[in-house]
């Protein structure tokens, strides 16, 4: 795999931005006869699929720590709202089954918390294998804690929850697209399980 950097005004490169569902910004890139020299060359075929490879890992670690954040920031803001939305003459957090549900919230989001930071520890990881399995097994993992805490936080809101007047809609859209950012939940477990030294690791510890 040959990697090349250009310009963004290069003739025969079209980019056409546009707004995505969580209010961030991305783009289309269309190639059209665009002439590439030597001199835009950034690795050859040795060491340009290694360069993507690291390159997407730590981008997936990166969006790990902020779906943490985000996480955190919806979690604060459903526990202060289930402590003044009254229903029945009391707020509704004294209500045991909501309860229950934000315990479950926090579940995840601890476990969420030791991933994305073994995710970040593990991009200093000079053995690539070991780097991929840490980010694979992170993003997996934060994937399904953001899908989790994400919809309890909206249902917990009530129809509230899904307007744009409370932040709990705004950080439940960039939750659900983070999930599918340079790979969602079935690329990362299939990725993981794909590292050398994988099923090894599975008869070993049952071995044990």
């Amino acid at each position: 795999m040959l990697l090349f950097v250009l310009p963004a005004d290069t003739p025969g490169v079209t980019v056409t931005g546009y707004r995505t569902l969580d209010g961030q910004r991305a783009a289309d890139i269309r190639f059209d006869g665009v002439q590439l020299t030597r001199a835009q060359l950034l690795a050859d075929e040795a060491a340009g699929a290694d360069i993507l490879d690291a390159t997407l890992d730590y981008g997936a670690a990166l969006l790990c720590a902020e779906a943490l954040g985000a996480m955190e920031a919806l979690f604060e803001a459903t526990l202060d709202y289930l402590k003044t939305r009254q229903q029945f003459g009391a707020p509704i957090g004294k209500f045991q089954a909501l309860q229950h549900r934000m315990a479950d919230m926090f579940v995840h989001l601890e476990q969420a918390h030791s991933m994305a930071l073994l995710a970040a520890v593990k991009m200093a990881a000079t053995d690539p294998v070991e780097r991929r399995r840490a980010v694979s097994a992170a993003k997996y993992r934060v994937n399904q804690a953001a899908r989790f805490v994400g919809q309890q936080a909206v249902q917990l809101h009530g129809g509230m929850g899904v307007t744009d007047e409370l932040p709990a809609a705004h950080y439940f859209k960039r939750l659900a697209a983070i999930e599918l950012q340079l790979g969602d939940s079935d690329h990362h477990l299939a990725r993981f399980i794909a590292q050398p030294g994988f099923a090894t690791g599975v008869v070993e510890a049952e071995a044990a």
